[in-house]
């Protein structure tokens, strides 16, 4: 029987969490967003999230985007920073200064405070959070205190993820998320990329511009978009640069799939990979595709949601009232 655990540790000079339970292993980093810098499936030898043995936390902290599992607020691209809700216009700083945009947002970057590790016989939990107020250098540009809270937890059935981000403030909050989710590809020691297949349910296609923003135009699916649908796209070893869908259920052992799954056609291993229907929407990349990982992000909102002219139904623009909560979910697990 695998031995249950949850502790808090030292990774490198970093106090990280890490869970073991069901066979499965899993690494956050508290300081680092709470990113699950490291999942894998020890029993089938399955390397589920992008992670190197000699990659450093600093290397990581300066780019925690591309690592992990990093939790995003605000999710993606704003067109010059700005970021319209119905009581306010905010103008935040453009970090994207060759396209000219506001991207990625802050909070996968902030340490957020840890408020239960433990375990019991069948399960391996963490639960962290991050008060975001006056004392926060961003909040000169986004003025409305909330707090986020992520709980972690692993078992035989894989890893689950609960984000939940409430608005403490007196004002609408603006509300998209999404994970930038790294995964390997190869995902097992002695796999190839070109082994690699990626199943993604996708519905119509945003047009992006040469910034990288919504036109407004949707696109008929080609022979390369159809890939995701026939789960015979290979993520890796050709480009994919921003491919954007709206997400729809899909089929998997006749059962309806929300998510998507990525196989190794050698061993015939899958990681499978499922998300609430909060998230409205898919981003395919793959940085150019020769850095042995993809993501498959799910976005609650689409890039730059709270300026396009269209509806929020199209677009998955939010708000919190104030004191109100919301939670979105993730389930991570292997079959083999």
């Amino acid at each position: 029987m695998d031995l249950t655990t949850a502790h808090i540790i030292d990774y490198k000079g970093a106090s990280c969490i890490e869970l073991k339970a069901g066979g499965y292993l899993a690494l956050i980093a508290p300081e680092i967003g709470s990113n699950v810098i490291r999942f894998r499936d020890e029993t089938n030898d399955i390397e589920i999230f992008r992670f190197h043995e000699n990659t450093t936390i600093e290397e990581i902290k300066q780019s925690p985007e591309v690592y992990g599992l990093p939790s995003l607020y605000l999710p993606n691209r704003l067109n010059g920073g700005k970021l319209k809700t119905s009581d306010a216009v905010y103008q935040l700083p453009v970090n994207e200064p060759l396209l000219g945009n506001f991207i990625h947002g802050f909070l996968h970057k902030r340490p957020y405070s840890v408020i239960e590790v433990s375990a019991t016989e069948q399960t391996a939990s963490a639960k962290t959070e991050y008060l975001y107020d006056e004392s926060d250098e961003f909040f000169q540009y986004l003025p409305i205190k909330f707090k986020a809270e992520l709980t972690l937890t692993l078992s035989s059935d894989g890893l689950e993820y609960a984000f939940t981000m409430t608005n403490l403030s007196s004002v609408q909050m603006p509300y998209g998320v999404c994970t930038h989710t790294t995964m390997m590809g190869p995902f097992t020691s002695d796999g190839k990329g070109e082994d690699m297949r990626l199943y993604v349910p996708i519905g119509e296609k945003w047009q992006l511009n040469n910034r990288c923003l919504p036109t407004g135009v949707f696109m008929p699916l080609d022979n390369h978009d159809k890939q995701y649908l026939t789960g015979s796209m290979v993520p890796v070893k050709q480009i994919i640069n921003n491919d954007v869908y709206y997400a729809e259920m899909g089929d998997i052992d006749d059962q309806p799939f929300y998510g998507i799954v990525a196989t190794d056609l050698a061993s015939g291993k899958e990681i499978r990979y499922e998300v609430c229907q909060d998230y409205k929407f898919w981003i395919i990349w793959n940085d150019w595709g020769e850095k042995g990982y993809f993501c498959p992000e799910p976005m609650s909102w689409i890039i730059d949601a709270p300026n396009l002219p269209l509806e929020p139904g199209d677009t998955g623009y939010e708000e919190l009232a104030p004191n109100e909560s919301k939670t979105v979910t993730q389930h991570f697990y292997t079959v083999v």
